[in-house]
């Protein structure tokens, strides 16, 4: 028996034709769209303007719930909070919220593992699982609008950081995102999401010829072929020559910035001469680069960069006129900071089921 439509994969033209082919008017697919994304109903008997047959019929017809949450944790200083969600046919994906002054951040999952085999990534150490449809990625962000809404707030940005190779489920990363932008529905402003790859010239190509409004941004952490492959596998497939020719081109068409990242490993890819080559690859270019010193994984004996090594190497690209933060990092004590994704049991820390009273773990 097929499996029934997920209410979250359809886009509102493909509403338009369900409700005239149930005998209803167009208008209640906007009816519909407004309720998923503007009210947040999660069940078909919210949706009161429906005629009672139509929401018979959505009841019967789709399924409103692909993510299970199975449980949540909150790191010690309360600004970022992890969910892992059981997908139906047993797999896990996690997704996190972070609460900045006047920001509140997703960082959200394309793909049950990944299939790039990053070194130091705890994602990419598990291999790929399979790969999420539109509706279960655009499920995790209204998982949590609706957490936020519960206290007076709301999401103001998405990162496409979590687990999985964005552009290695280029279609549904692309069709959930437009959904989630969709002006009459969740409206969340393109300009605001971040999608990060780590270097998929082809698809860094065909995102550059779409020009949309996503934000980009890269995953270097080496400037040479030798030591980036040593650290990302997939980068034997396209140097780096390849690569910045990719991004120059995303510039080109897009006239945006581009982001790189940059995981700063002890004694590895943190030393003056990366430094110096990094500055070579990006002199005069639109971008910026985002230091973060390496978040540990059980599968990856590198440390991160001390303090100190890490502002001499952003001293290094700022004096060769190339932008660059060193970032703090985020929930490393819960497994949610970057590269640390990998949908395991949290044993470790406290852990409270979906729907019961989150107390003093919880981290509103």
């Amino acid at each position: 028996m097929a499996a029934r439509p997920h209410v979250y994969d359809w886009t509102l033209p493909q509403w338009e034709a369900w409700v005239q082919a149930q005998g209803q008017p167009a208008y209640r697919a906007r009816q519909i769209w407004e309720g998923l994304y503007r009210h947040l109903w999660t069940r078909p008997e919210q949706f009161s303007p429906l005629p009672k047959a139509l929401r018979a019929a959505l009841a019967a017809s789709f399924d409103f719930q692909r993510l299970t949450p199975e449980a949540e944790q909150a790191s010690d200083d309360r600004e970022t909070h992890k969910t892992v969600f059981r997908l139906p046919d047993g797999p896990v994906v996690e997704t996190v919220r972070m609460r900045y002054v006047r920001r509140r951040t997703l960082c959200i999952s394309t793909q049950s593992g990944c299939a790039m085999g990053c070194v130091f990534c705890a994602t990419g150490q598990l291999g790929l699982l399979r790969n999420l449809s539109p509706g279960e990625i655009v499920e995790q962000v209204l998982y949590y609008a609706r957490w936020l809404r519960a206290r007076g707030e709301r999401v103001t940005h998405i990162v496409v950081m979590g687990m999985g190779e964005p552009f290695h489920n280029y279609d549904a990363i692309l069709k959930a995102l437009d959904i989630l932008n969709h002006p009459a529905g969740f409206r969340l402003g393109a300009r605001r999401v971040t999608i990060s790859t780590v270097g998929l010239v082809p698809r860094i190509r065909q995102f550059a010829r779409e020009r949309r409004q996503y934000n980009l941004a890269v995953s270097l952490h080496a400037a040479d072929d030798d030591l980036r492959a040593s650290l990302i596998p997939v980068a034997r497939r396209w140097p780096l020559a390849d690569l910045m020719d990719a991004v120059r081109f995303y510039i080109a068409q897009t006239h945006r910035r581009v982001t790189f990242e940059w995981a700063l490993i002890h004694e590895v890819n943190d030393t003056p001469d990366q430094a110096r080559a990094l500055a070579r690859w990006l002199r005069g270019m639109l971008a910026h680069v985002n230091l973060i010193p390496l978040n540990p994984t059980p599968g990856y004996a590198g440390r991160a960069s001390p303090r100190a090594r890490a502002r001499a190497f952003c001293q290094v690209l700022e004096q060769a006129g190339v932008p660059c933060t060193v970032r703090l990092r985020r929930g490393i004590d819960i497994q949610a900071g970057c590269g640390q994704l990998a949908g395991r049991a949290l044993a470790a820390r406290p852990r409270f089921l979906v729907g019961s009273r989150l107390t003093a773990g919880e981290g509103a």
